[in-house]
C-alpha cells in the first residue's frame, strides 16, 4: 500500500519509513504542505501520515483544504501536540485518525491497518474472496486452506486489487501501490508481476479490461483454475 507521508523532520520520516517497509508498505517522503499538494495530484495514496508543524504552515490547513476538495484518502495526524483541543481541531477537521509523538511503530502500524481496512468496508483484518484469503498483518496467503508463497511487490498488488473488488484499476494506479514516485520501474514490470500471480493463484484471479487496467476476478472464479495455473 502506498503512504504519502508528510513530515518535515528528516531523521523521523527516515524513521518510518525504513519501519513501514519492513511491513510492506511503499512510503513517499515530502517535507511541506507545497510537496504534499504536489504528491497528491500526481501520486494514487492510500493512507497519508501527516506532521501538523510544517516549515510553510500547518498541516491542518492542508487537510481541511482537501477535504473541502472532496479528496477522502484516509489521513492519520502525527504531531507532537498533545492538547485535547488539538486532538479534536483535528479530528473535526477531517482527519480520520490522530497519534502523538513519541510513538511505537507497532502501533503505528497497527493504526495505518485500521485505517485501511475501514477505508475498504471491512470489519477485520483478513480478507477473503472466493477460496483466497489474505492476512494483511502476517502476510500470509491461502489458496483453498493451502499456503501460497508471494514476493513482497507481488502481495502488495494482490492487496491493491482486495482493497478496490470490482473497480478497474489503471497501470498508472498499480504502480503507485508499488513503487514510490523515484523508483526507477522497468516498462514490463507490472506485466510481470501479474503474470506471477496468476500463475501462483490461477489464471482468473486477475482480469484484463482491455485499454483500461485490470481488476480482481469474480469470487466465485478465484481459485478455480489454481491448481493448473501453479502446474504451468
Amino acid at each position: 500500500m502506498h503512504v504519502l507521508l508528510i513530515e518535515d523532520d528528516l531523521l523521523v520520516a527516515s524513521g518510518i519509513q525504513a519501519g513501514l517497509a519492513v511491513y510492506d508498505f511503499v512510503v513517499d517522503p515530502v517535507a511541506t504542505l507545497t510537496a504534499a499538494r504536489s504528491a497528491m495530484a500526481s501520486v494514487s495514496s492510500d493512507v497519508v501520515i501527516l506532521d501538523r508543524g510544517l516549515p510553510d504552515g500547518d498541516g491542518l490547513s492542508l487537510l481541511e483544504e482537501w477535504r473541502e476538495a472532496g479528496i477522502d484518502v484516509p489521513v492519520l495526524i502525527l504531531t507532537a501536540r498533545d492538547d485535547v483541543s488539538d486532538r479534536i481541531a483535528g479530528l473535526q477537521g477531517g482527519a480520520d485518525d490522530y497519534l502523538i509523538k513519541p510513538f511505537d511503530l507497532d502501533e503505528l502500524v497497527a493504526r495505518l491497518h485500521a485505517l485501511l481496512r475501514r477505508a475498504a468496508g471491512r470489519s477485520r483484518d483478513k480478507v477473503m474472496h472466493g477460496s483466497l484469503c489474505v492476512d494483511p498483518v502476517s502476510r500470509e496467503v491461502t489458496m483453498e486452506g493451502q499456503l501460497v508463497v508471494l514476493s513482497r511487490r507481488e502481495l502488495v498488488l494482490l492487496e491493491s486489487f482486495l482493497k478496490a473488488p470490482r473497480s478497474v484499476l489503471s497501470i498508472g494506479q498499480l504502480k503507485d501501490s508499488l513503487y514510490g514516485m523515484h523508483d526507477e520501474v522497468e516498462s514490463n514490470a507490472l506485466n510481470v508481476h501479474i503474470h506471477h500471480l496468476r500463475r501462483k493463484l490461477g489464471r482468473d484471479v486477475i482480469e484484463t479490461v482491455r485499454g483500461l487496467g485490470y481488476r480482481l476476478g469474480k469470487p466465485d472464479a478465484v481459485g478455480r483454475f489454481s491448481r493448473r495455473g501453479q502446474s504451468r
